[in-house]
């Protein structure tokens, strides 16, 4: 019998099997009619992977790669290969991973240890052949760091971005210090220069208290905040995908039944956001702040550090160029502008290219050249009018109507 499983890709942990006891081919991919389905992978093709048994008695199973990202045994890009127990196949270089396994080599593994009373104390383990962005190894379960460093009870494993207002990290609580919290997490830390900024210090803490409040399946939960020596902290859930700018730059622009799709999504977390009391404003809807979650497809909104309650002091200009709405720039953000950014991300998702780039003086105004984007259809193209004026009395007046316009789309 051959076993596959699927590995959780950082830290190597099992996540799903299958098992196949009388099958001469397995097939894995996308489509509906393979052995192994994979939802949610944009990396994977639909018929991505074909294994052929070509000698039973030797157990000896044939890989061939017939995805467009290609596939890798053992960390290396294979066409075809022969496989053996225990190998590690990833579809495609920052795909799923799993481990192939035959069953009579574990029974028989097994057996020897029972056979054998021997205490062999084990080395310090190497880490050696380990998936490429493994963060913990497949060996011995640890950490794959070359020197540990702690904040509070978190085990910091990897820097996952800089920006202005601090660093995030990718950080491991292994004493499980917050109840219920998985034991890998995103650990965002404010940097020290913005922590010297009054207005800084009081976005952070406001981005940690309404993360707190917030419950809607397209946000990542929030789990943490603390101070230690000085610096301030928020630890929030882990999200395994790719955002919808890093998806387009590697695959280029996508149909505009998917966008509308996703950006359905999208105003279905607005419409929460915006119902609140009081509403809040994300501030800063965009392509890089939308991820697609590789469990179940799902777009989860990121980074809530510019969200903004309506009703309090409009000061703070706070914007991004070509996604963010006129408004935004006078200090005077409001619900219509993070309809605005759905529609900026829009025009990105179907072109691949800078909104600016159909920016456009016309009719005696700076507004979208909507008919300009090519290949648009006409029901999309005057939703993105609409979502896309400069004056917000002019846009959809809520994003439940923006909802159901893309909607009608369909």
């Amino acid at each position: 019998m051959v076993i596959f499983t699927l590995l959780e890709p950082q830290t190597n942990k099992p996540l799903q099997q299958w098992e196949f006891a009388d099958k001469s081919v397995i097939r894995i991919g996308r489509a509906q009619n393979n052995d192994i389905v994979l939802h949610g992978y944009f990396q994977v093709s639909r018929q991505h992977l074909e294994l052929t048994l070509i000698d039973s008695p030797k157990e000896k199973w044939q890989l061939i790669s017939r995805g467009t990202n290609g596939t890798l045994v053992n960390n290396t890009f294979v066409t075809k290969a022969i496989l053996q127990h225990d190998d590690l196949i990833r579809l495609a270089e920052n795909g799923p991973v799993f481990k192939f396994e035959l069953e009579s080599r574990i029974t028989k593994n097994q057996s020897d240890l029972e056979e054998t009373d021997i205490l062999v104390t084990p080395a310090v383990c190497d880490h050696k052949d380990n998936p490429d962005g493994s963060i913990f190894c497949r060996h011995c379960g640890k950490p794959i760091v070359s020197e540990e460093n702690f904040i509070g009870s978190y085990q910091i494993l990897r820097i996952l971005g800089r920006g202005g207002m601090g660093t995030t990290y990718l950080a491991w609580d292994r004493n499980r210090a917050v109840k219920g919290a998985p034991m890998l997490l995103v650990l965002k830390e404010m940097n020290a220069d913005m922590a010297r900024i009054a207005k800084a210090r009081e976005l952070f803490e406001r981005e940690a208290r309404i993360l707190k409040s917030l419950e809607h399946p397209g946000i990542p939960k929030y789990y943490d905040f603390f101070v230690e020596n000085n610096h301030k902290y928020i630890v929030m859930e882990l999200i395994h995908g790719h955002n919808l700018e890093q998806l387009v730059i590697q695959r280029g622009a996508t149909d505009p039944e998917r966008t509308i799709r996703w950006m359905i999504q999208v105003c279905d977390i607005l419409v929460y956001l915006h119902n609140l009391e009081p509403p809040l404003i994300h501030r800063d809807i965009k392509p890089a702040n939308l991820m697609l979650r590789n469990l179940d497809s799902r777009l989860m909104l990121l980074d809530f550090g510019a969200v903004k309650e309506l009703g309090t002091a409009l000061e703070t200009r706070i914007g991004v160029e070509g996604y963010s709405a006129p408004e935004q720039y006078r200090g005077k953000p409001c619900p219509q502008s993070d309809i605005y950014g759905v529609g900026t991300t829009i025009i990105f998702l179907l072109t691949g290219k800078a909104p600016m780039e159909y920016y456009r003086y016309q009719s005696s105004k700076f507004e979208f050249d909507i008919k300009s984007i090519p290949n648009l259809p006409t029901d999309l193209s005057k939703v993105l009018e609409k979502a896309c004026q400069p004056e917000p009395k002019d846009r959809y007046l809520t994003a439940q109507q923006l909802l159901e316009a893309l909607a009608s789309c369909i």
